[in-house]
């Protein structure tokens, strides 16, 4: 399940992605919009900019924009950024990796080998969409 952060990013982002056409959004046009704490939209804005997704300006008609367009955005990036590993196993993360400390032989696991397959579906949908399908669909 996706925690209430990276919900609020995909919110956020599918915001900015709507208002394109406007140089930059102020948070507080987000936050109204989808009912969440200032301070904490601002806190995951700032990651997603670290992050190389959005930009900021600061002062009169400052706020942010998406630097990416909407279609070079996977769910997959955003959801990494702010979830960490997409697997449901450490032994099964790509990126993550870390051995079972109940694991004799991962090898010979049935779980693991069932708990890679899952990651490799899961991938290949969230690898395929982008912030582009999340609005196509508003």
């Amino acid at each position: 399940m996706l925690s209430k952060k990276t919900k609020y990013a995909l919110h956020a982002l599918t915001y900015l992605g709507k208002h394109r056409d406007q140089k930059t959004v102020l948070i507080q046009d987000i936050a109204e919009e989808y009912g969440i704490s200032h301070k904490f939209l601002e806190n995951i804005l700032l990651e997603l900019k670290k992050a190389g997704i959005l930009g900021s300006k600061k002062g009169k008609g400052g706020g942010y924009y998406l630097i990416k367009d909407p279609k070079d955005v996977p769910l997959s990036k955003v959801i990494r950024l702010l979830e960490g590993p997409i697997a449901l196993l450490p032994c099964v993360s790509l990126n993550y990796y870390e051995p079972c400390a109940e694991c004799k032989d991962e090898a010979k696991c049935g779980l693991n080998k069932v708990m890679a397959e899952v990651r490799d579906e899961t991938l290949k949908i969230l690898e395929n969409k982008t912030l582009s399908d999340i609005l196509d669909k508003e």
